[in-house]
């Protein structure tokens, strides 16, 4: 199931059901459990090396991020998205994430701000690492977007973006971002978001933010609908 390629998690910090929770969501954001797939639950604790008690603690956890479903007759399926579907999370994302670099704007210290230039600088690094094919961000505090969010100081957008939505948002961006032409141009809109929080334009980070977005939202329908255009030949 292609899980060797999951980063290995640090056990002196982690409770073995959140090893096991943390490297199956890596395997479904990247691929390595494709959307869809049915969840075998005796196959998984033989290759986490598990109880099955401890796989399904993980594994409702998996299904609180909404990254896995249920259903009587087909059991635990990996989730997939109708088209109409990541629509609906993009559009939530534009307004929410637009008014969260609006708030990072007025409340993100000085050097939280020389912190993102840091990281993109480390983001750019990894770019041309992989030449430019792709734009995988990690998790939380290497997450350019995740670093906006915590900047807005607000907790009700936190709630709504960091859930759920974020990890699927993850999913769409690293499975659709292979091979993308956008990496380059991406990180230039992060540049220009962190230029416009660092002058306290508050304004113009929402509308930057609000752009970039949707831009991706674009792309992604596009990537979307060659990948369903593909399975159905």
């Amino acid at each position: 199931m292609g899980h060797e390629r999951t980063k290995m998690i640090e056990t002196s910090s982690l409770s073995l059901t959140d090893q096991v929770f943390e490297r199956l969501q890596a395997a479904i954001i990247e691929g390595d459990m494709p959307q869809g797939s049915k969840i075998s639950e005796p196959e998984l604790a033989k290759i986490y090396g598990v109880s099955r008690g401890t796989l399904r603690e993980a594994l409702s956890r998996l299904e609180e991020r909404q990254l896995l479903v249920r259903s009587p007759h087909l059991g635990a399926r990996v989730i997939t998205l109708s088209l109409e579907e990541l629509v609906d999370i993009y559009q939530v994302r534009e307004a929410l994430g637009g008014m969260a670099c609006a708030l990072a704007a007025q409340k993100m210290t000085d050097e939280e701000i020389v912190e993102l230039r840091v990281l993109l600088n480390a983001h750019e690094r990894s770019i041309e690492e992989d030449r430019g094919l792709s734009y995988y961000q990690q998790e939380g505090e290497f997450d350019f977007h995740y670093r906006i969010l915590q900047g807005s100081r607000n907790s009700k957008v936190l709630r709504v973006l960091e859930g759920g939505m974020y990890q699927l948002i993850r999913m769409y961006r690293y499975q659709f971002s292979m091979a993308s032409p956008r990496p380059y141009q991406a990180l230039k809109e992060h540049r220009r978001i962190v230029d416009a929080i660092e002058e306290r334009d508050a304004e113009l980070a929402d509308l930057l933010m609000r752009r970039h977005i949707q831009t991706a939202r674009k792309s992604i329908e596009e990537r979307h609908k060659k990948a369903m255009a593909h399975r159905g030949n």
